[in-house]
């Protein structure tokens, strides 16, 4: 069984920047980062492969950057000049065969 802890959401200014941070419990292979705003479905933000590889929602490309050391099994998202729009709760998600594991999110709060 793998624990997702994720960390670092706050309130800020739109224009500012926070970084999350997802700390594992054991080594997974793809790590995502999705959000879920109020009163709406939970979406797609980021991910990256055990190798590097990258891939992001149109909405977040050239402000969010997504990063992880397998050493410390920790997945980052930096996200910069934060809209209104990416208020929401960010859940870290994890692949390891069989099945996807789910922190329980930290909550990004971005005011006018």
């Amino acid at each position: 069984q793998v624990q997702l802890v994720e960390s670092g959401g706050g309130l800020v200014q739109a224009g500012g920047s926070l970084r999350l941070s997802c700390a594992a419990t054991g080594i997974l292979n793809a790590m995502d980062w999705y959000r879920q705003a109020p009163g709406k479905q939970r979406d797609f933000v980021a991910s990256i492969t055990r190798g590097g590889s990258t891939n992001y929602a149109d909405s977040v490309k050239g402000r969010f950057t997504i990063s992880r050391d397998n050493a410390k099994n920790t997945v980052y998202l930096q996200m910069n000049s934060l809209k209104l729009e990416d208020t929401g709760v960010y859940y870290c998600k994890g692949w390891l065969a069989p099945r996807d594991y789910w922190g329980k999110g930290t909550l990004v709060t971005v005011s006018s």
